[in-house]
């Protein structure tokens, strides 16, 4: 029933209560058909077709090329880092824990997954503890990908000083940042120690569960002044979701260390259409002159990647290696449409195992056994388009040794595709084949 007073105005305006509701639901359809057509539009839409037209021929160690990766990507580089590879959770979680509790004046951390469970209950515990001491605790956490993750959790953080905050929120307000995701893993203690790869904090890393055995990652630690930038890139997201700009010497007390890494800290975020993701992963592909070796969770390379591996093997004659999940993915529709993007490659020369003790979910790349590529960037559109990424790019021949140890590893673990075998799938899957253009979108 209307008030006299709404009722009233209506009368002298001429218009009936009911034919405002109709106007407000009018607005509220439009708008809602306004943001499902940019969603339509991002998803599935026309993609910048990345090329390159004059790739740098000199040697991918000289100045030269770092300087010019330096400018594409918009990244610093920075020497006098330390680098230790920390190969699954039974080796990243202590580290992170350690670092956390020893931390003397600022912990930052940013995650798209942390879910309730044994792990993250840890790291509440260490995170609150310093809070208490007195130790400046700032943390992110992606409203989507913790979904399941209760505001509550972190009350304890909160009452003893530490201040947690929600990427994008499921609020009237922010509806129209639904699709845009922080799908960045890092943390940085004190300014100078600091985690990046390809791990959340969830039970999964760590043992085994209804998921299967415990997840296969890598997450890398630095020490040093590369460190400057995950702070940076925290920096970003931080004073997005709470206002602040990050400031003082508690964050930024940086130092060189004994180190041969040349590191450059990619800051991936979708502005205009192209991410800084995508151009590193292009441009490296591009300019590779004898192997490529990519690990990832989700092997779905747009066209324009998929025609720069193939470039790469018949004009370049460059050895592709290709390490994805297999029956273990969490995403089992996914790995399927892995194959049908696997066959065009297979067909060119590449290797694509999948990987079968369980869910891998390392996000790794080396060129040319020196420079390597870890990070939060999966192999496929979300990450190179939609979602806020952060990579590590290093030039570091040491570093990409052990990483391609670790590849052969990972690949002695797997099934190698083959092309006989993809062309005896099931008429379905076939079927998939044929829906380039659909899996092209979304990948």
């Amino acid at each position: 029933m209307a008030y006299p007073a709404e009722t009233d105005s209506a009368r002298r305006s001429g218009k009936s209560p009911d034919l405002a509701i109709k106007a407000l639901a009018v607005v509220g359809a439009g708008a809602i058909v306004l943001h499902g057509s940019r969603l339509f539009l991002k998803l599935f839409g026309p993609t910048i077709p990345y090329k390159m037209e004059n790739p740098p021929r000199g040697p991918l160690d000289s100045k030269e090329f770092l300087e010019f990766l330096s400018i594409i990507t918009g990244a610093t580089y920075r020497r006098g880092t330390r680098i230790d590879v920390l190969k699954n959770g039974d080796e990243f979680y202590p580290a992170e824990l350690d670092a956390i509790q020893h931390a003397q004046r600022s912990v930052d951390l940013e995650f798209y997954s942390f879910l309730e469970g044994e792990v993250s209950r840890q790291f509440l515990d260490a995170l609150t503890g310093r809070a208490r001491a007195g130790v400046e605790v700032r943390m992110v956490v992606d409203a989507m990908g913790s979904f399941g993750t209760h505001d509550s959790y972190f009350d304890e953080l909160r009452a003893a000083g530490g201040r947690m905050k929600w990427y994008h929120p499921l609020r009237w307000d922010t509806w129209p940042y639904a699709n845009n995701r922080t799908h960045r893993k890092l943390l940085v203690t004190d300014g100078v120690t600091g985690f990046i790869g390809g791990a959340g904090v969830a039970d999964q890393w760590n043992t085994a569960g209804p998921w299967g055995p415990a997840w296969r990652d890598t997450v890398l630690r630095l020490e040093g002044r590369a460190v400057a930038g995950l702070v940076a890139v925290f920096a970003e997201n931080w004073l997005e979701c709470s206002g602040e700009i990050l400031s003082g010497s508690a964050q930024f007390p940086f130092r060189s260390v004994p180190g041969e890494a040349t590191c450059l800290v990619i800051d991936s975020a979708p502005e205009g259409g192209a991410t800084q993701a995508r151009i590193l992963f292009q441009t490296l592909i591009d300019c590779a002159k004898r192997s490529i070796c990519i690990t990832t969770a989700y092997f779905l390379p747009d066209r324009s990647a998929r025609k720069a591996l193939i470039r790469a093997i018949r004009e370049r004659n460059v050895s592709v290696r290709i390490v994805t999940a297999g029956p273990g993915s969490d995403h089992p529709s996914i790995a399927k449409l892995s194959q049908a993007m696997a066959l065009e490659l297979l067909k060119a020369g590449a290797d694509v195992y999948e990987y079968q003790p369980g869910m891998i979910h390392a996000k790794l790349m080396t060129v040319d056994e020196m420079w390597s590529v870890a990070g939060s960037t999966n192999f496929d559109h979300r990450s190179f388009a939609l979602n806020d990424e952060v990579n590590l790019a290093v030039l570091d021949r040491d570093l990409a040794a052990r990483l391609n140890r670790d590849f052969t590893g990972d690949a002695a673990r797997s099934v190698r595709l083959t092309i006989e075998k993809l062309r005896q799938r099931s008429l379905s899957m076939r079927m998939v084949d044929r829906m380039g253009w659909l899996v092209s979108r979304e990948e």
